[in-house]
């Protein structure tokens, strides 16, 4: 390729596809519309599959040393009575662990990554993309600098859409898309310091009554992760944003949640104390998109949030990037050249899949609620899951590489 492969949106998925392309031999280029990338976000789960292929571009040890490797998942109700317990990671036979892991610490360590060996050039910040025009041997990518205004015209051999929820590629490719789809829920998220271990130490815990759900899991350096699902009404747009962006940094208030738990009687955990002790709330409402037949044409495709927006239910969205990172650089690097075969290739491989996974996390979260759980309901919703959107372990296992000449 005369041309690189830009890359819009620096993201977990964005940056994993640049060291992706690297290791296949393709050169590419990240345009991120943040002036900087900090360590925002909260924690967030690492799927086996998620964690195979960073492990496959030698990040292994990196993500050893930044995440918790997750031993089982406990459903409990709102008394923390266990329900229901789910084996994870190795414990399920996989090669490769699940992480729970601080969202803005892998992102600072993919970052260094993609500069480390890409160069640092490899990501430009503050460069906000504008628009895009299609030519038979390239892409005619337009961006902008934040800082000074000044407008380039970036000659691509492909444009992938990897700027997340509110992507202005995806915008451009589906102009006629409907608003974004409100499951009727919404979550405030924080990190709170020195909780005591629960379980075994390395558990993820769910603990609620269907209308209101706690999520507490251990993310390293002795802090606890914890969302709080609230279903606030019915599943339908978003009554006041419409269509408008969500930011999923939006300064949540303590207040706002933290009465729908402070009755709650748990002797291994304080609800009110893990809330209380946070040191910054994060509040946005649970939304995804209807999946779409197909994400792009051309030498143009989506990647990540930007192509199949998922509920967290699962905790499949990160995992869910980072394959997609991997099939398109496999299938660009197995095209030789001809990059819309490739982009068809790998949405054809990633399209239906990723779209069952949306799906699964809908149906998944329908299941949830809002009436009080009991030990059948959370056994069926978890297991519905994991045949939906879970590669068992032995085919995991098994799978091929997506590394380029290997087996």
């Amino acid at each position: 390729m005369t041309a690189p492969v830009v890359i819009a949106g620096g993201g977990i998925g964005g940056l994993t596809a640049a060291l992706s392309l690297h290791a296949a031999g393709i050169d590419s280029l990240v345009v991120e519309s943040a002036r900087r990338i900090e360590p925002i976000g909260v924690g967030i789960n690492l799927l086996t599959h998620g964690v195979r292929e960073l492990t496959e571009l030698g990040l292994g040890e990196e993500l050893a040393g930044l995440g918790v490797a997750t031993a089982e998942y406990v459903f409990c109700d709102k008394f923390g009575h266990p329900l229901f317990t789910q084996p994870r990671g190795e414990a399920t036979g996989s090669k490769w662990p699940q992480y729970c892991i601080h969202r803005g610490e892998l992102h600072l360590m993919l970052l260094a990554e993609v500069r480390r060996r890409l160069g640092p050039d490899a990501v430009r910040t503050g460069t906000r993309l504008e628009d895009f025009t299609e030519r038979d041997d390239a892409v005619e990518v337009r961006v902008t600098d934040r800082e000074s205004g000044a407008a380039e015209t970036l000659q691509a051999a492909a444009l992938i859409g990897a700027d997340g929820l509110n992507s202005a590629v995806r915008a451009r490719l589906h102009p006629d898309e409907g608003p974004l789809a409100w499951s009727g829920v919404r979550m405030w998220r924080g990190v709170t310091e020195g909780v005591p271990p629960f379980f075994t130490g390395r558990s993820w815990v769910g603990v609620g009554d269907g209308a209101v759900t706690l999520v507490a899991y251990p993310i390293g350096k002795d802090r606890t992760n914890w969302v709080c699902l609230v279903k606030v009404a019915d599943a339908g747009s978003l009554p006041d944003a419409g269509d408008a962006a969500i930011d999923d940094q939006r300064e949540g208030r303590l207040s706002e949640v933290l009465g729908f738990v402070e009755d709650w009687s748990i002797d291994w955990l304080d609800p009110r104390d893990l809330l209380q002790r946070s040191g910054h709330i994060l509040e946005y409402p649970m939304v995804d998109r209807d999946p779409l037949p197909a994400w792009g044409s051309g030498r143009v495709t989506l990647l990540g949030d930007a192509a199949h927006p998922m509920y967290p239910a699962g905790g499949n969205g990160a995992a869910q990037a980072v394959l997609d990172a991997r099939v398109l650089a496999y299938e660009l690097a197995q095209a030789h050249g001809d990059v819309p075969e490739g982009l068809a290739a790998y949405e054809r491989q990633r399209v239906e899949p990723a779209n069952a996974v949306v799906m699964a996390a809908r149906a998944m979260e329908q299941a949830a609620g809002p009436d009080t759980w009991d030990r059948d309901r959370v056994t069926q919703m978890m297991e519905m899951y994991r045949k939906k959107a879970e590669s068992e372990a032995a085919q995991l296992n098994s799978r091929p590489s997506y590394t380029p000449g290997r087996e």
